[in-house]
């Protein structure tokens, strides 16, 4: 089993309490429900764009939203790829989380299936190295550089089992969800258990870790941003030497859990510019919507309206029911009409 060694500084325990505090202003605020799926929307979209830009994925956040949105893409197939998989792979752990489904070497091997998927071979996506790995430094005009060296690839399988048991372990003896994620994120670096895509799969699985142990944040935040805005900084901080072992994880954590503030920050600075300060009786409960209102809003958050007859495409439904729906979140104060007659249109309040 994994021998996690860190200390609780007073750097990690400062960051701790200002994170469960910005936690409660984000979970308590009463923000309008179309707002809340925009602001989801883009945590996803930065989440993937920076997962994939750190490593050397081209796609900016426009192009990762049209990808989002199912339109053609000019770049290259394999960051179209990369993009999609990451996506699939949130979407994947969303879905797990919620069937509240255990960690295990499945979900691991699932998530490295899905981040690589058309970008390795098939006998690669989804199985453990079978060779040693090593990550290199290059430099115009200087040897190559051996700056690590993986555990051997026989290892991998137990290590693998041993950081799930620790994971289970964690749980039994509430070790703090943030940093169970730091500590889960770097491990899987350092054993990089794939011949590639490790980045991606460590980073996903931290999120999984954070998305059920009850800090997800509404799925509003893109931890990976952060890490995007410096990189070397990134680099730097998950540094695991030039060998495997049983390092201490205090100054990586310091890192995770500073970095992990500023973005709640940030999430807690949009939240609260948005939070409906003087809420209608309508508004002191969550709003649960349907389905198909979600799809209503999700069409005029891409194309800015919608008309009943788009509402009637995009929810396939007779033109009374697409009417009625519309009428729905008129009533729920999301959306308001604009002209009429035939020129009528429906807009985000």
């Amino acid at each position: 089993m994994l021998k996690s060694k860190y200390k609780l500084t007073n750097k990690i325990v400062s960051n701790l309490t200002k994170i469960v505090e910005a936690k409660v202003i984000i979970e308590q605020a009463k923000i309008l429900p179309a707002q809340e799926l925009n602001l989801r929307r883009q945590a996803l979209i930065r989440m993937t764009q920076s997962s994939t830009a750190i490593e050397g994925n081209i796609l900016n956040i426009k192009q990762v939203e049209d990808i989002l949105w199912g339109r053609k893409v000019d770049a290259p197939l394999r960051d179209i790829y990369e993009v999609k998989n990451y996506l699939r792979a949130i979407k994947y752990i969303e879905k797990f989380v919620k069937e509240k489904k255990q960690i295990s070497r499945h979900l691991i091997l699932a998530i490295h299936r899905l981040v690589t998927d058309k970008t390795l071979p098939k006998t690669q996506c989804g199985y453990y190295r079978k060779s040693k790995i090593y990550i290199v430094r290059r430099k115009l005009g200087v040897p190559d550089e051996i700056i690590y060296t993986g555990p051997p690839a026989n290892n991998v399988p137990d290590l693998i089992e041993g950081l799930i048991s620790w994971i289970k372990k964690s749980q039994k003896q509430n070790i703090h969800p943030i940093i169970v994620a730091g500590i889960v994120h770097r491990e899987l670096a350092a054993i990089h258990p794939f011949s590639d895509g490790n980045g991606r799969t460590a980073r996903a699985l931290a999120t999984f870790i954070l998305y059920q142990r009850n800090f997800d944040l509404r799925g509003l935040f893109a931890l990976e941003d952060y890490y995007n805005k410096d990189r070397p900084a990134y680099y730097k901080a998950i540094n695991i030497g030039r060998k495997y072992s049983q390092m201490d994880f205090t100054k990586w954590l310091e890192y995770f859990i500073k970095g992990f503030r500023a973005e709640i920050e940030l999430v807690k600075e949009k939240v609260l510019s948005l939070a409906v300060i003087k809420a209608s009786k309508q508004m002191t409960k969550q709003i649960q919507l349907t389905k198909r209102q979600i799809k209503v809003i999700d069409f005029i958050n891409t194309i800015g309206k919608i008309t009943v007859g788009d509402a009637v495409d995009v929810l396939g439904c007779p033109k009374r029911t697409a009417q009625l729906e519309l009428q729905k979140l008129k009533k729920l104060k999301i959306i308001k009409q604009i002209g009429k007659g035939p020129a009528a249109a429906y807009i985000l309040l």
